[in-house]
């Protein structure tokens, strides 16, 4: 069951991200400092500074993404601001623990900022997050807002940054329920496995059928590619770390600093159906109600955010709409304490 759940739900964020190009130049023009830092037993992440001047800012990577997919955009940062990069555990240098939920929870992995930030004996940084790096903010600031001076997402104000009820997450609430199972099995005694029950058939089941629904009517929405084309390739396949980054969603509602959210609403779509114009069409508007949705739950739901749409971005944003975002970030931190 949780092998058919992670294949689901990866359908939108594997095309998503198959769509998108990073634009990232390996040649690293930018050349920063390069430290490792021990954030766990036997876990080291690698730390990029591509020094500046002004506060303190920190740049997470989206999911397979290390630190250097800021290479373009940290060097026009550092007129306002010392830029760092985090290289999130499991990928590039950074060290790469067995995958477990265990290992690379939301919770997990913003304590691996969290130390970063202790090590550097930084001041409450900017932390500046991109895609699955979402996780990890909300992560800092529901737990340890007094630790940051703001938060900003750069298309990553998904369900695993804020949970919205109202829409569910397929994803997430597996986990959930995943958990509840667990609490239900090791309950000590009977009242104990009362309690449990009456959450799972109130509550948790309840909201898994929906996510199931909502998603068996995504996917009949989607139409199946002609034979022979490229979108009617196999699906990649998803990694061990992949897995367990996803599976260690959790629900945060509850962000208690200063945030700005720069959402793609809709996205770009790139090549992808360009000789179906019926289906493009279709997808976007798939796109669009997505992101609308999320947005508006994320402005909702968040009082502390400001909420800006860039519609037909890319997912790398701060590559498709680079001086838009350079604009936002400025005119945001302009207003922090």
């Amino acid at each position: 069951m949780r092998s058919l759940i992670v294949a689901l739900s990866l359908i939108c964020l594997i095309s998503l991200t198959n769509a998108q190009d990073s634009g990232h130049d390996p040649a690293d023009p930018s050349k920063p400092t390069v430290q490792f830092i021990t954030v766990d037993k036997d876990v080291k992440l690698e730390v990029l500074d591509w020094g500046g001047t002004g506060r303190s800012m920190i740049l997470l990577a989206g999911l397979g993404n290390d630190a250097h997919i800021f290479d373009g955009l940290a060097p026009k940062l550092i007129s306002s601001y010392h830029v760092y990069g985090i290289t999130r555990r499991g990928y590039g240098l950074s060290s790469a623990p067995v995958p477990s939920d265990d290992n690379y929870s939301a919770d997990r992995l913003g304590d691996d900022v969290l130390a970063v930030i202790a090590a550097l004996k930084l001041v409450r940084p900017i932390v500046v997050g991109h895609s699955i790096a979402g996780e990890e903010l909300s992560s800092i600031g529901s737990r340890h807002p007094e630790k940051v001076a703001g938060l900003i997402y750069l298309d990553a104000a998904f369900a695993y940054a804020f949970y919205d009820p109202a829409q569910g997450n397929l994803l997430i609430d597996a986990a959930d329920l995943r958990q509840k199972l667990e609490n239900l099995v090791s309950s000590a005694g009977p009242r104990e496995q009362e309690a449990a029950l009456k959450e799972l058939q109130q509550s948790i089941l309840p909201q898994f059928e929906k996510d199931l629904k909502s998603q068996e009517d995504d996917l009949a929405k989607i139409p199946e590619p002609p034979a022979g084309s490229p979108n009617a390739s196999k699906p990649s396949e998803v990694s061990p770390i992949v897995k367990a980054i996803l599976m260690g969603e959790e629900k945060y509602t509850s962000i208690k600093v200063p945030v700005l959210a720069i959402c793609a609403v809709p996205h770009e779509l790139g090549s992808r159906y360009e000789h179906d114009p019926s289906a493009r069409a279709a997808a976007e508007a798939r796109d669009l109600a997505r992101t609308t949705a999320q947005a508006n739950a994320f402005q909702t739901g968040v009082p502390t955010a400001h909420v800006i749409r860039l519609a037909h971005a890319s997912h790398y944003i701060f590559n498709s709409n680079e001086a838009d975002v350079l604009r936002e970030i400025n005119a945001f931190t302009a207003t922090l304490p």
